[in-house]
């Protein structure tokens, strides 16, 4: 099978990226895909440019099965084949007559992967049959399948830990199968024990001494999966098996974005169509929402950190040359380089932070100077700004205005007063009643709101008392809220200082803001303060560039 790129560049079948989130990924505890979701999953793995998706397991998983069904109609993939995933037949019976090899024929998937034990032990005690018929079930089933059109690739279960075991009966089992037809021998790390070196040493000799295609599939159990997997590549693996994001059993399988962009960014492999690369960071995130799982932040290659600095000394040769502490450009794989600004932040730091969120601070160092000073007081008093770009962004051009000797931008409104009554009747229903006196388009004005708590109340009547001036407020909404209890000075218990994140959304963007006080409400409201703040001084922005 040989795929084509969008530019024309043929990719052949030299490499096979495999992808097996929908079955093996799928057993990751949580997860539960309906098949709507794994047609969804699909079709963002048909994005990225996988090679092969594995569906699932037909006849054995009505789920599965349906999906299967689904996808003859309603998926239409661009790079990848879809395979199907099944056993061989069972002992004593012939696979025409298997009713599970059958259901992998009924799937209509043009590939098929088959699992078969190659370790001795998993033969004697889990299948309790001999070698001879082991191997009888693969090369039946194998020449079964190929002779009804399927191209067919073989999962050796427990393959290393077999072959460490007894060699000669794991090479048999592969033997059954690649005589019979089957394309590739992928050796499989079950048990996920293996380390780089020692697997790829197993990869190497069983390449030299049966000249198969050799495939990799690795479980993450020693944290090593994505090592294992690029070491067997290097060792002579020309297929490899991995999930999103590395979901799976356990501790998970070979993260298929971090294996991708080792090889090609390493390794110089081209094992994605042209241009498909930018897609890894979209597509991990995306397959992190249909999972439910919030995207590991910390992740290789697409993580929201992993371009992330936070060191002043980092910042410093940033500012000179990013590639100084970046190992590739962020947008070779879709994401973006950010730099923290933290106590641990110098003056380079937040002249690159500054230029990111659109604050000129080169060439002026009386600002720049003024603007470290403050973000180190600060956070020395427990504020926090890594998280909250739009607090920053208010403190530095507070900063450049008064360095430039110029007013700074009124906020829309100003606070005269707020009070905040929490009612616990004997019911127990808890409400709480917040009420707010500001100044705002020239009026005073006196709101009172109820909510489920203090901020909730807090920022209904806020609300109430702004929209009437601020129309565009009602597009603006608070979808997260964060609370960090801090000891500063070896304080405790409730004579401790609270910080707050809250992240507001306008339905286009979302910004977040910090507030830190002794009292949980007053942080609340210095947050929410400076959400509105932020988003009335980007409208302005926008209409002045209109």
């Amino acid at each position: 099978m040989t795929r084509t790129t969008p530019a024309g560049t043929p990719l052949g079948d030299d490499f096979h990226v495999y992808d097996t989130t929908l079955r093996d990924g799928a057993q990751r505890e949580g997860i539960s895909y309906s098949v709507a979701d794994k047609l969804a999953v699909a079709r963002l793995l048909d994005d990225v440019g996988v090679g092969f998706i594995e569906g699932g397991w037909p006849g054995a998983m009505p789920k599965d099965t349906e999906f299967f069904a689904r996808a003859a109609t309603d998926l239409h993939l661009k790079h990848a084949a879809l395979v199907a995933f099944g056993s061989t037949r069972k002992a004593g019976a012939k696979a025409a007559d298997d009713l599970q090899v059958r259901a992998l024929l009924d799937s209509q998937a043009p590939v098929v992967t088959l699992v078969a034990k190659s370790d001795r032990r998993h033969i004697d005690l889990a299948l309790r049959t001999d070698v001879t018929e082991a191997c009888a079930m693969v090369a039946d089933t194998v020449a079964f399948l190929v002779g009804e059109g399927r191209r067919v690739f073989l999962d050796a279960e427990h393959f290393f830990d077999g072959y460490a075991f007894e060699p000669d009966t794991a090479l048999r089992v592969l033997g059954a199968a690649m005589d019979n037809g089957a394309d590739v021998a992928v050796l499989c790390d079950t048990n996920g024990g293996q380390l780089p070196l020692g697997l790829a040493d197993t990869v190497g000799e069983v390449i030299a001494r049966t000249g198969y295609r050799v495939g990799i599939h690795c479980q993450d159990d020693t944290g090593c999966a994505v090592a294992n997997s690029v070491a067997a590549v290097q060792a002579g693996a020309t297929h490899v098996q991995c999930t999103a994001n590395g979901y799976g059993e356990r501790a998970g399988n070979a993260d298929l974005f971090a294996v991708v962009g080792n090889l090609v960014t390493k390794l110089g492999k081209p094992v994605l169509p042209h241009g498909k690369l930018a897609e890894l960071t979209r597509v991990s995130h995306a397959l992190a929402e249909i999972a439910n799982i919030a995207p590991d932040t910390h992740q290789a290659y697409v993580g929201a950190s992993a371009f992330a600095h936070k060191a002043g000394l980092h910042a410093s040769a940033i500012k000179v040359d990013p590639e100084l502490y970046n190992h590739i450009d962020p947008d070779l794989v879709g994401n973006d380089m950010r730099v923290l600004v933290t106590e641990m932040a110098g003056r380079a730091s937040l002249e690159l932070k500054g230029r990111e969120l659109g604050v000129d601070l080169a060439g002026r160092p009386e600002a720049l100077s003024a603007a470290v000073r403050k973000v180190k007081e600060l956070e020395a008093r427990g504020w926090s700004f890594e998280a909250a770009d739009a607090s920053l962004e208010l403190l530095l051009r507070r900063e450049v205005a008064t360095a430039d000797q110029q007013a700074v931008a009124a906020p829309p409104f100003a606070l005269e007063s707020y009070r905040v009554i929490i009612d616990h009747p004997a019911d127990g229903d808890v409400v709480a009643e917040a009420t707010v006196k500001v100044h705002v388009g020239g009026q005073r004005v006196i709101a009172t709101a109820e909510g489920n708590g203090p901020v909730h109340a807090l920022d209904a009547a806020l609300r109430r008392a702004l929209l009437p001036h601020l129309p565009w407020l009602d597009t603006v909404r608070l979808t997260d809220y964060k609370v960090r209890i801090l000891t500063p000075g070896g304080g405790a218990g409730t004579d401790a200082v609270t910080r707050v994140l809250v992240e507001t959304s306008d339905h286009e963007t979302e910004w977040v803001t910090v507030g830190v006080h002794g009292n949980i409400v007053e942080a609340s409201w210095l947050a929410l303060c400076d959400a509105l703040v932020h988003k009335a001084m980007d409208r302005e922005s926008v209409v002045a560039r209109g």
